[in-house]
């Protein structure tokens, strides 16, 4: 019962309006409301205190000639210095952004406040009417009449901070009259009560009004600022956060961290089991995320598995990482998908502001390149930015525009390596392996700017050029040679990708029996439903489908039921342990058993020595590749390479 008590008293000082019969509202409403009603007081406080210490200097030159004229003085002088030191805090709080939430605590401060204010004006009628002249009467009625409107006034939106600055005023009011009994003083009596609950009764209604326009405006925001799925900020309200707190650190020098986190195993969850399981992977970690914040501090939800936060009034760094660590620790436990517990991870990138930047641009780049080495060092890494992180990010930057011009001033390249077909004894094809030659850089590897390709949408371009020059390469050799062309998951985005195929064939003049597509085990699972159709429509066209890094994803058997692959190719990782590890012999092996019931034929890749080729002849397996076959070579190279009597020696062996 006394809990119960308790919280009550506590929501009533807190400004909340359901103490009064007003709207009720949870505590993220009610602290924006109170945001909205503290930016209304801070308006007026200002005119308010600048009437006050005006009012206390009046008061005291009208008792300047009562015997209370010493303690009227030192009155005035405190209440008028208190004012004008009020006034000028309130002036430069003004300055700042506006908080999107008030907590409790600064309610039952401003209450706090407007009662002591109140209370140094209800002592002017116990203490100086009755030894003041006939005018300092008059002056000390107007003067308190004129407190009463001007307190109801600046608190016109918190009715407990209305009561709290009025009630003493009128408890003064009432020993000062019931001192006296003459009739004018009882009329002044009844005059006051009206008065008094007139305003207050003007409070509580235009308050009622005010949280109910709040509400509706909070509620139409949320629609623009609302991620619909988690329920958590957008990136549109996380921008405006952030602007808010840069201009905060601008004007009072409030420093400020910002957390950037990217779900380390978001998309293996929609790979596996589709997108309304990984949708509701999101709403729990948006729930795990947000109980591990301050109250006044929000998550936001800023791409698809990014989350983001801003830390106001940071104290010291390691409050951030605390917060941040919080994050990590909140995947502890499994989360239930689809009745599967599934261990969920998470990096997290820190930014300190202003040390790590003071502009919306640098802070996020920094926080992006913070992010990007923690995801590099492994799931649930936590990393602050470093200065090497900002050169990381430049040199990426930089690749990201040499990349976007590397097309048009021919600095890409093909080179092909072999398939061998056990068999037979002889090449039957090759695979096309994208390079990139740069002018200043030398070779960059293809692990260093295919993701960035993907990431820019660069990748549909350098995928034409890639289809174009592989097909044209290919008009060159005999007629039963094949090319593979590997496929990223983001060319199937692009709805004229089959065309673009089609096209390069005829132009090439190309049998389209002689092009692999090869499409690696993440990607089919994570584009399946847009990927199917193009897939479908290239084996209708005559086109053969490989898949690739067959083992290392999660659902192969069933895919290969569902599609038609004329290939599956066996990740290196097997091929390179199996003459040293059983449980490898044992897959490579059960692969090519279960690719030979299927009809599908096998490549297995990273073939390196004479043992591993004589034992995968052992197992019935249909094609290699590997530097022991040949490393990969120019089209040049290709023609000297069918034509080696000596390779085809040393195949036969």
């Amino acid at each position: 019962m006394r809990t119960q008590l308790t919280h009550h008293v506590a929501r009533l000082f807190a400004g909340d309006l359901s103490a009064f019969g007003g709207p009720a509202t949870d505590e993220a409403v009610a602290g924006h409301i109170r945001a909205e009603q503290m930016s209304l007081v801070l308006g007026y406080s200002v005119g308010i205190m600048l009437a006050n210490a005006c009012n206390a200097s009046v008061l005291a030159i009208a008792l300047w000639q009562s015997p209370d004229r010493i303690l009227a003085l030192i009155w005035a002088v405190v209440v008028a210095g208190a004012a004008i030191v009020f006034g000028l805090q309130s002036h430069a709080s003004r300055r700042i952004t506006k908080p999107q939430f008030v907590s409790r605590r600064a309610m039952h401060r401003l209450v706090r406040n407007a009662f002591v204010l109140g209370a140094a004006w209800g002592i002017v009628p116990v203490a100086f009417f009755a030894d003041a002249s006939t005018g300092g009467q008059l002056v000390i009625t107007c003067l308190c009449s004129g407190m009463l409107a001007g307190g109801a006034l600046a608190f016109a939106t918190i009715p407990i901070a209305a009561i709290a600055f009025t009630a003493p005023i009128f408890v003064g009011i009432a020993i000062c009259l019931s001192r006296n009994g003459d009739l004018a003083f009882l009329l002044i009596a009844f005059l006051v009560v009206v008065y008094g609950s007139v305003l207050l009764r003007g409070v509580f209604v235009n308050s009622f009004g005010f949280a109910r326009r709040v509400m509706r405006q909070i509620e139409a925001e949320r629609t623009v600022r609302q991620d619909p799925l988690t329920l958590l900020p957008n990136r549109i309200a996380f921008n405006e956060t952030l602007d808010g707190t840069l201009k905060r650190l601008a004007l009072s020098g409030e420093e400020f961290a910002v957390l950037l986190l990217d779900l380390d195993r978001f998309k293996e969850v929609n790979d596996r089991f589709g997108h309304p399981a990984g949708d509701q992977f999101l709403v729990q970690v948006a729930s795990r995320l947000q109980r591990c914040t301050r109250a006044a501090e929000h998550v936001a939800r800023i791409g698809g598995d990014e989350f983001a936060l801003v830390m106001a009034n940071l104290a010291r760094p390691e409050d951030a990482l605390e917060i941040a660590e919080r994050f990590v620790a909140s995947f502890s436990e499994p989360l239930l998908i689809e009745g599967c517990e599934i261990v969920g991870a998470t990096s997290v990138g820190i930014v300190l502001a202003p040390r790590d930047g003071n502009t919306p641009l640098d802070i996020m780049k920094n926080a992006d390149a913070a992010l990007y080495r923690a995801k590099k060092a492994g799931p649930g890494t936590i990393c602050f930015f470093e200065e090497e992180d900002d050169k990381a990010s430049r040199d990426r930057k930089a690749l990201q525009t040499d990349l976007a011009g590397a097309v048009a001033r021919d600095e890409l390249f093909l080179v092909f390596q072999p398939f061998l077909d056990l068999g037979n004894n002889r090449i039957t094809g090759f695979e096309a392996l994208l390079r990139w030659q740069h002018p200043l850089r030398g070779l960059v590897p293809p692990s260093e700017f295919i993701p960035i390709a993907e990431e820019t949408g660069l990748i549909h371009e350098i995928g034409e050029w890639v289809i174009r020059r592989a097909c044209a390469t290919l008009a060159d050799w005999p007629e039963d040679i094949r090319v593979a062309v590997n496929f990223s998951a983001a060319q199937f985005h692009n709805a004229s990708i089959l065309q673009t195929i089609v096209q390069a064939l005829a132009d090439a003049k190309v049998a389209p029996h002689r092009l692999e597509i090869e499409i690696t085990e993440s990607m089919l699972l994570s584009k399946y439903g847009s990927a199917a159709s193009i897939l479908n429509a290239l084996l209708e066209l005559g086109a053969t489908v490989a898949l690739d890094d067959f083992g290392t994803g999660f659902s192969s058997l069933t895919y290969l039921r569902k599609l038609p692959f004329s290939r599956i190719k066996i990740d290196q990782s097997f091929i390179r342990d199996m003459l040293v590890q059983p449980d490898c012999a044992a897959i490579v092996k059960s692969v090519i058993s279960l690719a030979r019931d299927l009809d599908i034929d096998v490549v297995a890749e990273g073939v390196e020595t004479a043992d591993q080729l004589e034992y995968l002849r052992q197992i019935n397996c249909d094609e290699v590749q590997g530097y022991l076959i040949g490393r990969p070579v120019s089209a040049d190279g290709v023609q000297v390479l069918l034509n080696s009597k000596k390779l085809r020696a040393i195949f036969a062996a």
